[in-house]
């Protein structure tokens, strides 16, 4: 989930084109909600992974340090609990788009 990358990315195109609307400056690509999400659980399962390996790698081999593998771990923790949120607000967007009488 880089929010980083996104924001570089709306700034360099919001200054390149000054005299368009900003609806026409953007021309992005389409990606599907189930791709975006698929992305999503795939970057969560990654870093997740990469902080399990750390803590074995220390616990087994000896190799990095407890910082790194704390680092690693507190990574792995808040970008869960993101997901987790976005899942949440997701859900409950759901449910009262459902309440909405037709």
């Amino acid at each position: 989930m880089n929010v980083s990358l996104a924001t570089s990315s709306l700034a360099a195109a919001s200054q390149a084109t000054p005299g368009l609307a900003p609806a026409s400056r953007l021309a992005a690509p389409q990606i599907s909600f189930a791709d975006a999400l698929g992305s999503a659980v795939n970057q969560v399962e990654s870093v997740q992974s990469t902080a399990q390996s750390a803590a074995m790698d220390l616990l087994a081999n000896g190799k990095g340090d407890v910082h790194s593998v704390a680092l690693a771990s507190q990574r792995a923790e808040l970008s869960l609990e993101l997901f987790q949120q976005v899942r949440n607000k997701l859900v409950q967007a759901y449910q009262e788009i459902m309440k909405m009488p037709m």
